[in-house]
């Protein structure tokens, strides 16, 4: 595992409880997140975060649940920043919630970017289709082979990242369990990368991890990621895409409306990515069944 001097550096911890619901926590993005809920661990989850914030002083507790256990929730403080419809086996909504318990500082709103962002969904409401010149590269899967090139390409792109994926031996371990990750090349040579985060049991898919090598940017090798992925998880059965978006990252907000996703919230300074927290915006598109 790759070595780190710095706690705040330190990658946050994933944690499964004995009934399957995920926690990741930790002092990197000063937060808990609840990644998946359990049915079984719905009363007991909210007080075992209430204790790991208390002990370890993180300003913001964001949770991803089906909305049958948001009263729940809501009875203890959480409020909805985003939503997805039917995102649980295609029929119940999945609800993004979240709460500040010791820096309300956090919960503050980023005006000049949200109107950015009003301007941009304003601007680009029928998601139009671009085209991309598809002859200069080459997409396929990625596997073991491939993470050396990986790895640089993540390590040189960011300068912190929510998830240690700058590590191989994190990156080799996910590809064995639930992500599949795809790349673009030219002249055989790894151009940009993305993943598929999925989770089969609920049937919906995070298209996440995206980076481009900076002598390839421009060429919208994110948006021809996309396109193939969403192809990759239609061939599979998957129900639902989304994604958790950089609200400042204009480029990356574009590629996701252009390719029909729909925005469904933003959550306020939510993850430490590039050296900073940022806030993310959340978008979703339903896939028809093939």
């Amino acid at each position: 595992m790759k070595e780190f001097n710095d706690a705040m550096t330190m990658p946050d911890r994933i944690e499964k409880t004995a009934n399957g619901s995920i926690l990741q926590y930790g002092k990197l993005n000063n937060r808990i997140y609840l990644m998946k809920l359990a049915v079984q661990d719905t009363e007991s989850i909210i007080p075992r975060m209430n204790q790991l914030a208390d002990m370890q002083n993180y300003s913001k507790i964001f949770c991803k649940i089906p909305s049958s256990a948001y009263p729940l929730f809501l009875a203890e403080g959480y409020r909805m920043e985003g939503y997805i419809p039917a995102f649980y086996n295609g029929k119940e909504d999945a609800f993004f919630v979240s709460k500040f318990p010791n820096d309300q500082g956090r919960a503050s709103v980023p005006v000049p970017r949200l109107q950015q962002l009003h301007r941009l969904l304003s601007d680009m409401a029928t998601g139009n289709q671009q085209a991309i010149d598809k002859a200069s590269y080459t997409i396929r899967k990625l596997g073991q082979r491939d993470i050396p090139a990986m790895t640089r390409i993540y390590s040189d792109i960011f300068k912190s990242y929510p998830f240690p994926i700058y590590d191989p031996e994190y990156i080799s371990e996910m590809m064995d369990e639930h992500v599949q990750y795809f790349g673009a090349f030219k002249d055989g040579k790894l151009a940009a990368l993305s993943s598929s985060e999925i989770d089969r049991e609920a049937q919906n898919a995070e298209m996440t991890d995206f980076a481009t090598h900076t002598s390839h940017m421009g060429n919208k090798l994110s948006m021809l990621l996309l396109r193939h992925m969403e192809h990759e998880m239609r061939q599979q059965g998957i129900c639902t895409l989304y994604t958790i978006a950089r609200l400042q990252s204009v480029p990356m907000n574009k590629t996701f409306i252009r390719t029909g996703f729909t925005y469904s919230g933003t959550l306020l300074n939510n993850t430490n990515i590039d050296g900073k927290t940022e806030s993310m915006n959340l978008y979703y598109k339903r896939l028809e069944k093939i």
